[in-house]
C-alpha cells in the first residue's frame, strides 16, 4: 500500500480548478487508517465511548480491515453521534457536541485529512481558525498590520453557524472539485446519520456536528465562500489609490496661532523675569497642544474608500475607511449574501457597526484605532504622529475578573464608604493535591492569560489578576500546613521566589512559582507561514502503527498476527495489582500491544 504521506501530497498542489475524480478508492488503504489512529490516539477525547459503546481500547488490523470491507461493498452506515452540551464561556447557554463512535472518528479522520490537502492551499488568507499556523493570534496580527487608519468596525458573527449549514449549498461546494459520487456519498450519509440525544434517535436536517474530527475543515470550506466573496468585494468597494492631502484648514490656523506665539515671546524673551518666562513657556505648549489635536490633513476624502475584512471560525471583523453609510451598507450586502447564497443568518444582536473611537470586541480582545497625538523625530528631524490610526489591542477587564470568579480566588468585602473590596482567599480544592501540583495549578493559569493576551497594549494589567492569583496561592499553602500566610511565605521562599522541591528519579526539582510579568509582546509565537505544514505533523515515527504490526505481545512476549491495542485514558488510574497494570507503568505508556489472550485476561481483571 501506498504510503499515507505521499498519497496526502499528491492531493495538494493541484490548481483550484483541477477536478479529483478517484478519492474513495484512498479509504481501502489500511496505512491511512493507521495514520489516523495515531492522530486520534493522542486526544484526549479516544477513550470516550460513542453511542456503539466502544473506545479506542481494543483497536486491531481486524477491526480496520472490517471497516474498509463494510466501504468497500458500500454497506458503511456511520453511528448516530451522542449529543452532550458543554457550558460556553461568560454565558448561561450551552453548546451541543457530537461524539461520534471510534470507527466513525477513523474514517472521519481520513476524510478530513484528504480535504484538508485538497482544500488547504486554495482558502483566504484572511481566514485563520482551525488551520495549521494560523490562530487567533495570527488573526489579532493581519488586523494590526491592515486596519490602519479605519473609521468603521462591523463586528460580523453568525448565528448558530455550525447548527445551520445547508447540507445541499455544502455538497454543491464539494462537488465542484471532488467528482467521485462515491466520496460524496459518504459525506452525504455523515451529514444525515443524526444523533441519539437520551437514547432517542434524533434526525439532522442541517448543520454539521461540533466535536466530530471533520467540522472544522468542512466549517472552512463552507465559510471560504465567503471569504471569496469579500475578496470580490473589496476590488468594488475600494477607490482611489491614496487620500487626497488636502490642507485642513482648521489645523492651518491652529499652526499659524502656534507660530505667531512663538514669534511674538521671541521678541521679548530677553526681557522677561521667571514667572513671565513660565507663563509664556505655558502659551507656547498650549497652542502647540491644540495643534497637534487636529488633522494636518482633512480627515474624510470621499474619493477614497477601503475595506479590510479578517475572520476566524464563524467570527468576523471588517474595517471600513469611508462613511457610517459605507458601514450600513457592507453589512447589509453581506447579510443579504450569507441569507441568498449560503443560506445563513446574521446574529442581529452580536453584528453591531462600532465607530473606531470606540472599541470593537474580536476574539475576546478590545480593538480600537488610536488617537494618539504623541510625536517623534523622523531621520530628517521632523516631527511625526506615528501613532494616529494605529490599531491597538486591549484585555477586556471583565475577562480577567471572570478568570478570578471561575477559579474562585477572592471574596469580596463592603467597606463603610460602599466600595468594594476584593481579598484574596484559599481554594479548598486545591489543598489535598501535593505542593507542587498547587503551584503548577496557579502557574498554569497565569500563564494561560497572559499567552493570549500577551499581544494587548495594556497586557501590564494584568498584574491586577496576578496579585490575587498570588495570595489566593499563599493562603492555599497557609491553609493546607494549618500556618499563618506569613509563616507559607517565609516557609518555600527562597532568593525572593516561592519555590517547592518535588521528588524526581535522580533527586529533587524546583517548581518555582511565576515571576516574569507581563510585558506586552508583538507576536507571542513563532509563525511561519508553510504551504503544506500539516504533513510536518505527520510524518514522525508512526510507533503506534509499528507495535500494532509487529506482531509481538508485549506482555506475554509471543509471536501473532491478531495483536490488539489496550488503552487506558491516564496511568494514574493504574494499580500496581496486576501484571499488565505493572507493564504499562514500567514503559510508561497508556497504550499496550497484546495477543488475544492477555487481552481477555486483561478485560476479566477490568470486569
Amino acid at each position: 500500500m501506498r504510503n499515507p504521506i505521499t498519497v496526502l501530497k499528491s492531493l495538494s498542489g493541484k490548481s483550484e480548478t483541477y477536478e479529483y475524480e478517484r478519492l474513495y478508492r484512498n479509504l481501502y488503504n489500511p496505512e491511512l487508517y493507521l495514520l489516523a489512529y495515531k492522530n486520534i490516539a493522542a486526544s484526549e477525547g479516544s477513550m470516550t465511548k460513542g453511542t456503539d459503546g466502544k473506545t479506542i481500547d481494543d483497536m486491531s488490523m481486524g477491526r480496520i480491515q472490517a471497516i474498509i470491507a463494510s466501504l468497500k461493498d458500500h454497506s458503511y452506515q456511520p453511528n448516530p453521534a451522542k449529543r452532550t452540551y458543554i457550558a460556553k464561556k461568560n454565558s448561561t447557554k450551552k453548546r451541543p457536541l457530537g461524539i461520534p463512535s471510534t470507527d466513525d472518528k477513523l474514517v472521519q479522520e481520513i476524510v478530513r485529512m484528504i480535504l484538508e490537502s485538497i482544500y488547504e492551499s486554495s482558502f483566504s488568507q484572511n481566514s485563520h481558525g482551525f488551520m495549521p499556523g494560523r490562530s487567533c493570534h495570527t488573526a489579532l496580527k493581519q488586523i494590526k498590520n491592515t486596519f490602519t487608519g479605519i473609521n468603521w468596525f462591523v463586528e460580523g458573527d453568525i448565528k448558530a453557524c455550525f447548527d445551520s449549514f445547508n447540507h445541499q449549498v455544502l455538497i454543491e461546494i464539494l462537488r465542484r472539485r471532488i467528482k467521485d459520487e462515491y466520496f460524496i456519498s459518504l459525506m452525504w450519509k455523515f451529514l444525515k446519520a443524526g444523533y441519539m440525544e437520551q437514547w432517542e434517535y434524533n434526525k439532522t436536517y442541517s448543520g454539521i456536528p461540533q466535536g466530530s474530527g471533520f467540522s472544522p475543515i468542512l466549517a472552512n470550506i463552507y465559510l471560504n465562500e465567503l471569504d471569496v466573496f469579500m475578496e470580490k468585494y473589496k476590488k468594488l468597494f475600494d477607490v482611489g489609490t491614496a487620500r487626497k492631502r488636502i490642507a485642513n484648514p482648521k489645523y492651518t490656523k491652529a499652526r499659524d496661532e502656534y507660530h505667531d506665539s512663538r514669534g511674538a515671546y521671541g521678541k521679548v524673551w530677553g526681557g522677561l523675569d521667571d514667572g513671565a518666562k513660565k507663563i509664556a513657556v505655558a502659551d507656547m505648549s498650549r497652542a502647540r497642544q491644540k495643534m497637534q489635536t487636529i488633522t494636518y490633513f482633512k480627515p474624510m476624502d470621499k474619493a477614497f474608500k477601503r475595506i479590510q475584512y479578517c475572520r476566524y471560525a464563524d467570527d468576523f471583523l471588517i474595517g471600513i475607511i469611508g462613511s457610517m453609510a459605507d458601514a450600513g451598507k457592507v453589512k447589509d450586502d453581506i447579510k443579504e449574501f450569507l441569507v441568498g447564497k449560503l443560506k445563513l443568518e446574521m446574529s442581529e444582536e452580536k453584528t453591531k457597526i462600532t465607530h473606531s473611537k470606540d472599541k470593537a470586541r474580536f476574539l475576546s480582545y478590545d480593538i480600537t484605532v488610536s488617537k494618539d497625538n504623541n510625536t517623534k523625530r523622523d531621520k530628517t528631524g521632523r516631527t511625526r504622529r506615528y501613532s494616529t490610526g494605529r490599531i491597538k489591542l486591549y484585555v477586556p477587564r471583565e475577562k480577567w475578573e471572570g478568570k478570578l470568579k471561575e477559579y474562585q480566588t477572592f471574596k469580596v468585602k463592603t467597606g463603610i464608604s460602599g466600595k468594594e473590596k476584593w481579598l484574596p482567599i484559599h481554594r479548598g480544592k486545591l489543598i489535598n493535591n501535593t505542593d507542587v501540583k498547587i503551584v503548577s495549578t496557579y502557574n498554569a493559569e497565569i500563564r494561560g492569560l497572559y499567552n493570549y493576551y500577551c499581544m494587548a497594549n495594556n497586557a501590564t494589567v494584568l498584574s491586577n489578576f496576578y496579585y490575587i492569583m498570588e495570595y489566593s496561592m499563599y493562603k492555599t499553602f497557609a491553609a493546607k500546613y494549618k500556618i499563618s500566610m506569613p509563616q507559607a511565605i517565609t516557609k518555600f521562599s527562597k532568593d525572593g521566589d516561592f519555590v517547592v522541591n518535588y521528588p524526581v528519579k535522580n533527586g529533587t526539582r524546583q517548581c518555582i512559582f511565576y515571576n516574569n510579568g507581563f510585558r506586552k509582546k508583538e507576536f507571542p509565537m513563532r509563525y511561519q507561514m508553510d504551504a503544506l505544514p500539516q504533513y510536518k505533523r505527520y510524518d514522525r515515527p508512526n510507533t503506534l502503527a509499528g507495535r500494532l504490526k509487529s506482531g509481538i505481545c508485549e506482555l506475554c512476549g509471543i509471536k501473532t498476527e491478531d495483536i490488539r491495542m489496550h488503552h487506558v485514558r491516564k496511568l494514574a488510574d493504574l494499580t500496581e495489582n496486576t501484571a499488565w497494570e505493572l507493564c504499562m507503568l514500567k514503559k510508561r505508556r497508556k497504550s499496550l500491544a497484546v495477543c488475544a489472550d492477555c487481552n481477555n485476561i486483561i478485560h476479566s481483571d477490568l470486569g
